[in-house]
């Protein structure tokens, strides 16, 4: 019986996490892409992330068409790299968040046992491990920035 709570009371806090947590960042609306050409390739991408555009790229509001500007393609990358990253960033942060929850309810559960009480000290190490990847995750643009030799 003691088990059975434990494990309702465990499933209850993780889909009220995500509820309220997690899935608010997945509402985001997508972003229409230009219409291919004849050939099947894109005529440019439009950028929604402000640190893809880059200093001297006179684009549109938000087009970036590859006729009118030769630095098209690095934004356009630039922008796929800021969406990805915020995507695993979003990502680790929730299992993160879940971990350390879990982690801690091991600690606060483990009644003295020494095996529950590392269980729950490695939960939470894990969960700081995820947190350091998803912060470097969102490094990666700037990397990737400094790499190709663009402002």
């Amino acid at each position: 019986m003691k088990k059975t709570l434990s494990f309702s009371a465990r499933i209850c806090l993780l889909t009220g996490l995500f509820l309220f947590f997690v899935l608010p960042v997945f509402a985001d609306e997508p972003t229409p892409t230009p219409a291919p050409t004849a050939e099947g390739v894109l005529e440019g991408c439009y950028i929604t992330k402000p640190g893809a555009k880059l200093s001297d790229c006179d684009i549109s509001p938000t087009q970036c068409l590859f006729e009118t500007n030769p630095k098209c393609g690095v934004c356009c990358l630039l922008q796929v790299l800021y969406s990805v990253t915020d995507w695993i960033f979003a990502i680790l942060i929730g299992l993160a968040s879940i971990f350390i929850i879990i982690g801690a309810m091991n600690l606060l559960m483990s009644a003295g046992d020494p095996s529950k009480v590392a269980s729950g000290r490695n939960y939470i190490m894990y969960a700081a491990i995820g947190l350091i990847v998803g912060f470097l995750a969102k490094a990666i643009p700037a990397v990737v920035k400094l790499a190709v030799g663009v402002t």
